[in-house]
């Protein structure tokens, strides 16, 4: 044991740079030493196979110790650990920064979305403050009642302009009655004995009116000199409309009671209560529908401002709800490469821990004192060639045994690191 002391003297000095200028003649002085020890302790214990096993235990375990006790070697072994640790802490915290930037949308995508849900309720109680002017809190009432009465006041015009279309264009008057020349409840279907032409021309009157109704509400929604032209232009062409129809019918009336030399002007018609009652009865009702309708149309708006900013919100609330969905697959991501990280730090400290066992080096000294064993066993031992061989067969599966238990066998790698836990 002495000389593997030697031994391992003569490796920590291999090791000093200042003990020997040249490594490759350090290391051929150990395995000369190696070999020389194998054969020495071969000499004394006559080439025993079982003598070699507690040899070879012995070398190991000196080997070990020593390994342990080289902290510069050691050091040196470990700096590719130490660096590849530090590189995978750079990485850690990169992914913690990028974790918490994540985190940090995410809470503002979070309250982005509380916000817009309490916006879409709270629009309902105060819209001015969201940029909607001019909106009743309580649409739907007065909504609702002005629908409520344009219904049957839109019916009542298509009657009225069905039945004074029809008595003023095509009926026979047989009566002189103001009634029976402004309602007929047979207007549609006289008409039709006219010719589908004739018909058409009498229903459609009604949705004239109702275009020039509606036209008259969408000039008034721009507040332009020129919008109240139009609008005076058509409500004085409307007027005009029912003038002529209240004129041919007050013309109709005249005849069937006019007496021999009579004839009809417009004077006449001015001056008759026929006339204006059946102007009052057709503008004036169509006056009232249009405010009506005007109404009706800016309460609509008045809710659907309202509803298109709530889908506006909605619309919003989707799109923010997938961008938190992203990213919390990234925030996921992210952890998962948190977490192997630092189990990788962990893995590569408890090897910065441990020791690193030199596997390469450690075999070829334990061949260089086996070789100088089994060569002890052929110069020195006094024995027929035969118990030789035997002898050395026996020492060879000592060696064999002995690496297999220490699981070296057939080791391709250079160093094996024992990690501490």
């Amino acid at each position: 044991m002495g000389a593997i002391k030697k031994l391992f003297k003569l490796k920590d000095k291999a090791n000093s740079q200042e003990a020997y200028s040249s490594t490759e003649e350090a290391r051929e002085q150990i395995r000369i030493t190696y070999y020389q020890s194998g054969y020495g302790a071969s000499t004394k214990a006559s080439g025993c196979s079982i003598n070699l096993g507690v040899c070879l235990k012995n070398l190991y375990y000196s080997f070990e110790d020593l390994c342990r006790k080289q902290l510069n070697e050691q050091e040196r072994l470990k700096q590719p650990y130490i660096e590849e640790q530090e590189k995978q802490r750079t990485e850690l915290k990169k992914r913690e920064t990028a974790l918490s930037i994540y985190e940090d949308q995410k809470n503002d995508l979070i309250s982005t979305i509380d916000k817009q849900k309490f916006e879409m309720i709270d629009v309902k109680q105060n819209p001015e403050v969201y940029g909607i002017q001019d909106v009743d809190k309580r649409p739907k009432a007065q909504f609702y009642i002005g629908l409520g009465l344009l219904l049957p006041i839109t019916i009542y015009l298509f009657v009225f302009y069905i039945s004074a279309s029809y008595s003023a264009f095509f009926k026979n008057f047989e009566t002189d009655s103001l009634t029976a020349a402004i309602f007929d409840a047979n207007a549609l279907k006289l008409s039709l004995s006219h010719g589908w032409l004739e018909a058409i021309f009498i229903i459609t009157i009604p949705f004239v009116f109702m275009g020039l109704g509606y036209l008259i509400h969408m000039f008034q929604k721009n507040k332009k000199f020129i919008s109240y032209v139009k609008l005076a232009a058509l409500l004085i062409l409307t007027f005009m409309f029912d003038v002529i129809l209240a004129y041919l019918i007050e013309k109709k009336i005249f005849d069937f009671d006019r007496v021999l030399g009579e004839t009809f002007s417009p004077s006449i018609a001015i001056e008759s209560v026929n006339f204006w009652g059946i102007i009052f009865a057709g503008f004036v009702v169509y006056l009232i529908w249009g405010l009506v309708f005007d109404f009706v149309m800016k309460e609509h708006e008045n809710v659907d401002k309202i509803k298109t900013f709530i889908r506006g919100k909605k619309e919003e609330i989707k799109n923010t709800e997938l961008k938190k969905s992203d990213l919390l697959i990234k925030v996921d991501i992210i952890k998962q490469e948190v977490t192997s990280i630092n189990g990788k730090i962990s893995e590569l400290q408890s090897k910065i821990d441990g020791f690193v066992f030199p596997v390469k080096e450690y075999l070829h000294y334990h061949y260089q004192y086996k070789e100088g064993w089994f060569q002890s066993i052929n110069e020195v031992l006094a024995l027929p060639a035969k118990s030789k061989d035997e002898l050395k067969t026996k020492c060879e599966t000592v060696s064999l045994d002995h690496l297999k238990e220490l699981n070296l066998e057939n080791m391709d790698f250079q160093h094996l690191v024992f990690t501490k836990n």
